[in-house]
């Protein structure tokens, strides 16, 4: 590791500066020597006298540069420099000519006046009072912005993040951020609770203060549901939170009562909820409860008579449980139809599609991802949005928030969700303020895979609240019989070890037994085997999904061989190194969280907003000054990642079993190795095999295989809207026996 220096000069040139980002390319006279600078200088001007922290490296093309890591701006003091930074352009209303006149009539005071005194600027012919206000306030914005930089700074936050926290804070960011440090972790992210803490301690606040407390119950509350969780029990919640603070039980029960007091956290059955899941999930249960009791005024005769013109028109014959999942999805208000791989649920959505839209019904068909609309599209012939399109989702914020709502509903009298295992509380609670009350809503999914990548267990706690209408699948329909993938996936779902040794079908098991052999076998067959005998693209049609992210055969492992195995390094292809990452030019990569604020453009020139946990795709190009990454999601949508948001991306040749929902991939090649138990379960094993297309291969040990069958132990995960279900029903009953 090169050891920082420190040098200090006079920017002389900007080679180029990115507005939104603050990274900067500059020439500097430093002692009569002028040096290349690049980093993250925000606000740096022709001018501006620099003291840089940094390292010096070497560019493949432009040679010796002298990195930032940190600089702080030294304001200009003699004549000449003022005149220098004012004719720089920098502050508003003021050019060549007016810093001249500044400069001439204040002398070394100018920068003083323009900001205590700007009504003295209109002492100079040309100025009026409305101008002289305009450059004052230009300079005191410059200079506000300048000094957030310097005070994060001193703290290691980089001057990206920096410039992110004036953005979000504004003008009276270092007020704030003295008046509550933890601020930074609640509002920014990528600013963590031990950096706002660290902030907080250098300014004095004590650990039992209560400002610090409640940031940490909030932090660990936030970090659950990152987590899936919807609350904490409140036990778990002190524990975790007397381990972050190291303070009294007694004063975070104190924190606790005074955040219910101001409504900021809700405790119920000694259960800790933030604000939004809460009154997501209450919201959620009785708007469900709400449309169950919607019936269709149709007869039953009329309802069956249709669906048989239905079969005849599209030329299908359903099952008994097919039919009756039809019959109830005209018939109710509100409908759960789940059930594993080729049981027919997508043709169940084109029946009831067809019946609805000859009803003279608006039908609108969504899922929770953009891969999921896309595939439900084409096998539907009907144009799915994903559910934050069709909510219309607002543009900037960092929460989620949509044009659709209660105020404004959805033009839909039917709403169909597939994929609907994936759909969050937050999510669900969104979708369902935005439908009217004489909606009819059917969720379509598979209750057996892994919950929501988001917070909440939404479609199981609908299904075993018994309260919301259910069809459950389980009859395999007569063309899936044929694939060994569906087949083994259903013995999985039953608890029977799936069938390894059969030939010339779609599902394989190689049996590999230490780490190397297996990665070595996979490797191989993303390069060389696949690809060649059957034409698999390695990038677009092979996903590896792995069980865990740490083990020997993980995510973190698998990546950095396949990388440069699939993609490897060579002298005309650009890197970015972040942190423990290498992007190159033509990697598969992956979003990790709901970003809405990243903007996109698509191949048409159609523009938008918001990339979202688990969506995937490859590095298009990266910017040779700034480092900026471009990656194109969907074959069509473009975002330019610049080093502030670098962490929301990583490599995705390999990627873990519960980042994969929603997608669907032609092959799935999955590493079966001794990983951490909880990891090694039946629901796991399931999800991984159902991802699959056209080819599932095992790579690995038989023992695996039958550990993970026979564990029924699903990660534990905290949510309650069952009981809000129950509790709401409750509510409705006791209201209709006492009013009614």
């Amino acid at each position: 590791m090169q050891k920082h220096e420190v040098i200090e000069g006079t920017v002389t040139e900007i080679v180029y500066q990115n507005m939104d980002n603050g990274y900067t390319v500059c020439e500097i006279d430093n002692n009569h020597i002028p040096v290349t600078v690049v980093g993250y200088l925000p606000f740096v001007n022709v001018g501006d006298t620099l003291k840089i922290t940094g390292e010096w490296v070497t560019h493949q093309d432009y040679g010796q540069q002298f990195k930032a890591a940190f600089f702080e701006k030294v304001m200009p003091k003699t004549t000449q420099q003022i005149l220098l930074y004012l004719s720089s352009g920098i502050i508003k209303g003021v050019g060549e000519s007016t810093a001249k006149k500044i400069v001439n009539h204040f002398g070394e005071n100018s920068l003083e006046i323009i900001r205590d005194e700007y009504e003295r600027l209109t002492e100079i012919k040309g100025i009026s009072l409305r101008k002289a206000k305009e450059i004052s306030d230009s300079l005191i914005e410059k200079q506000s912005a300048q000094n957030v930089i310097m005070f994060l700074q001193q703290y290691n936050v980089s001057a990206e993040f920096a410039l992110k926290v004036y953005k979000y804070l504004g003008l009276d960011s270092i007020n704030l951020i003295k008046n509550d440090p933890y601020v930074l972790c609640e509002k920014i992210s990528g600013i963590g609770f031990k950096t706002a803490d660290k902030i907080a301690q250098s300014m004095g606040i004590s650990n039992d203060h209560p400002g610090r407390i409640k940031s940490g119950i909030k932090y660990i509350l936030f970090q659950a549901a990152q987590n899936g969780h919807t609350y904490l029990p409140k036990d778990i919640l002190l524990k975790e939170c007397k381990a972050l603070l190291e303070v009294d039980e007694f004063l975070i029960e104190n924190s606790i009562t005074s955040m219910m007091l101001d409504s900021s956290i809700y405790v119920f059955s000694q259960k800790v909820y933030l604000h939004s899941f809460y009154h997501a999930e209450l919201y959620t249960a009785k708007k469900l409860l709400s449309l169950n009791e919607n019936k269709s005024k149709l007869s039953s005769k009329k309802i069956n008579q249709m669906i048989d013109e239905a079969e005849e028109n599209e030329g299908i014959n359903l099952s008994q449980k097919q039919r009756s999942a039809v019959f109830e999805a005209i018939k109710s208000g509100c409908l759960v139809i789940t059930g594993g791989p080729g049981t027919g649920k997508t043709t169940i959505i084109k029946i009831i599609i067809s019946i609805f839209e000859k009803l003279g019904k608006k039908v609108a068909l969504t899922a929770p991802t953009g891969r999921a609309a896309k595939r439900i599209t084409e096998m539907c012939q009907k144009e799915a949005k994903t559910i934050h399109r069709l909510l219309e989702m607002e543009f900037g914020g960092d929460n989620q928030k949509f044009s659709k709502n209660e105020s404004s509903p959805l033009d839909a009298d039917v709403v169909i969700v597939d994929e609907a295992s994936m759909v969050d509380i937050l999510l669900m609670d969104a979708l369902l303020h935005a439908l009217k009350r004489d909606s009819s809503l059917i969720l379509v999914g598979d209750s057996d895979q892994l919950p929501s990548v988001g917070a909440g267990n939404v479609l199981s706690d609908i299904i075993n609240s018994d309260l919301i209408n259910t069809v459950r699948l389980d009859e395999i329909y007569r063309q899936a019989q044929e694939s060994l993938i569906i087949i083994n996936a259903h013995r999985v779902n039953r608890g029977q070890i799936p069938q390894l040794d059969i030939k010339d079908k779609d599902f394989f098991f190689i049996r590999r037994q230490d780490s190397d052999s297996i990665i070595k076998t996979i490797t191989d067959l993303c390069k060389w085997r696949l690809p060649q005998t059957y034409g698999y693209d390695p990038l677009y049609d092979i996903q590896v999904l792995c069980p865990s992210r740490k083990s020997p055969c993980g995510v973190y492992t698998l990546n950095k061989i396949l990388q440069d195995s699939l993609n490897p390094a060579d002298e005309g292809k650009i890197e970015k190194k972040f942190r423990d990452a290498n992007f190159r030019v033509g990697d598969k990569v992956m979003q990790i969280r709901n970003n809405y604020n990243l903007p996109w453009v698509k191949n048409n020139g159609e523009e938008g907003m918001g990339v979202y946990n688990g969506d995937i795709g490859f590095i298009k190009s990266i910017d040779k000054y700034t480092g900026g990454i471009t990656v194109v999601f969907d074959d069509e949508r473009s975002c330019v990642y610049d080093g502030a948001i670098l962490d929301e991306l990583e490599i995705s040749y390999a990627i873990t079993v519960h980042k994969s929902q929603g997608s669907e991939f032609p092959v799935v090649i999955m590493p079966l190795y001794p990983c951490a138990p909880m990891l090694m379960n039946r629901n796991l094993f399931y999800t991984a095999i159902t991802r699959a297309k056209n080819m599932v291969i095992l790579v690995g040990r038989e023992d695996c295989v039958v550990k993970m069958v026979e564990n029924k132990n699903q990660i534990l995960r905290y949510s309650s809207l069952k009981e809000s279900l129950e509790n709401a029903k409750d509510e409705i009953s006791l209201f209709k026996r006492v009013y009614l």
